[in-house]
């Protein structure tokens, strides 16, 4: 495997009162030298927010907001906004977020043109129970893990709980004509092709992905470090090699569950085809401040940076606090695509 470098803890938990608990699962956004930074910051009421720091370099915080940069005014808010995602698609800037009310976890996102007043465009999830999706399922034949993470939401939930959407972003353009949205329905990834932003709000349009959901499963949970799911991490990063995807992994362990970093690199102009991924984890919880926290055992990665070869990857570290990870971007790839290596090809 090639070289990753652990570089430490970036931001942790302050005592101003929207993160006291922890922060998180930052989104990230790159101009020249600086990095824009969005994290989820968690109140002593579990209640999520959305903080703020800019980075001179890969790692050195020049400022940091001490109130959130976004917080929850809609119903389906009520218990918070997590985990952000930023994707500049032409002149204007997308974060994606996990909005959650206290019994659902779905997607909406916020727009700017300038990344500093952005404006709430509302859920883009399937509005759509679990209980309908599992009637669907009985003739899609998917795999029984996705009628088992139904049963479990159901459960956990109530009977009603709309399918749990979460690690959702576009990609950064159109391709071949169409936007893509790199999706997770647990528990795999998928990749949704749509016209324009308001389709993502209809449920006509997402009963109809649905029904073509085995077709557009783009990468499905398959190693051992890998058994219970997988879901997007960072937003897709176009190299003339093609989309560099790196995701989340979760080893189901009698112990607890273990969260690992992972990539795979998709196909231009087809993303639903995978040309290479690693067949180990990139970068697993190995360090304390990964594998003591919050949720113990996680590295979630959720944002990246490019300094010429070198990216630095962004992530939660045990739900507690926010760490970084380097590599080559040209070693990375070179192993996802070298032949001797075994490679999943994606569509079967």
């Amino acid at each position: 495997m090639i070289a990753v470098n652990k570089l430490g803890v970036v931001l942790e938990a302050t005592n101003n009162l929207f993160e006291r608990t922890a922060v998180l699962n930052p989104g990230t956004w790159q101009e020249g030298n600086t990095v824009h930074m969005f994290y989820r910051a968690l109140d002593e009421d579990h209640c999520s927010t959305i903080g703020y720091a800019k980075l001179d370099g890969p790692m050195n915080v020049v400022e940091r907001w001490e109130k959130p940069f976004l917080f929850g005014t809609n119903p389906y808010e009520h218990k918070g906004m997590e985990d952000p995602r930023i994707v500049k698609i032409e002149d204007t800037f997308y974060m994606f977020y996990v909005a959650h009310d206290g019994k659902n976890a779905v997607t909406a996102y916020a727009t700017s043109k300038d990344l500093r007043n952005f404006e709430k465009q509302g859920i883009i999830s399937p509005p759509i129970a679990y209980r309908e999706f599992d009637e669907l399922n009985d003739e899609l034949e998917l795999k029984d893990a996705y009628s088992f993470f139904a049963d479990y939401y159901q459960e956990e939930a109530g009977i009603d709980v709309l399918i749990w959407h979460k690690d959702v972003f576009p990609f950064p353009r159109k391709i071949n004509g169409k936007y893509a949205l790199l999706h997770r329905i647990l528990p795999d990834i998928q990749i949704a092709f749509f016209d324009n932003f308001k389709q993502l709000q209809q449920r006509e349009f997402w009963l109809e992905e649905l029904k073509k959901l085995p077709e557009r499963v783009a990468l499905e949970n398959t190693h051992w470090f890998e058994s219970r799911s997988i879901g997007g991490g960072c937003p897709p990063i176009e190299t003339k090699d093609g989309w560099l995807i790196i995701f989340h992994a979760v080893e189901a362990r009698n112990r607890g569950r273990v969260y690992h970093a992972c990539a795979a690199l998709l196909d231009k102009d087809n993303p639903l085809k995978v040309i290479g991924r690693l067949h180990e984890p990139l970068f697993s919880p190995m360090e304390e401040w990964e594998t003591q926290g919050f949720v113990s055992n996680v590295v979630f990665p959720t944002g990246t940076a490019l300094f010429e070869d070198i990216l630095y990857i962004y992530y939660g570290a045990a739900d507690k606090r926010i760490a970084a990870a380097s590599v080559s971007l040209s070693a990375l790839i070179a192993e996802m695509k070298d032949p001797t290596k075994r490679h999943d090809h994606g569509k079967r």
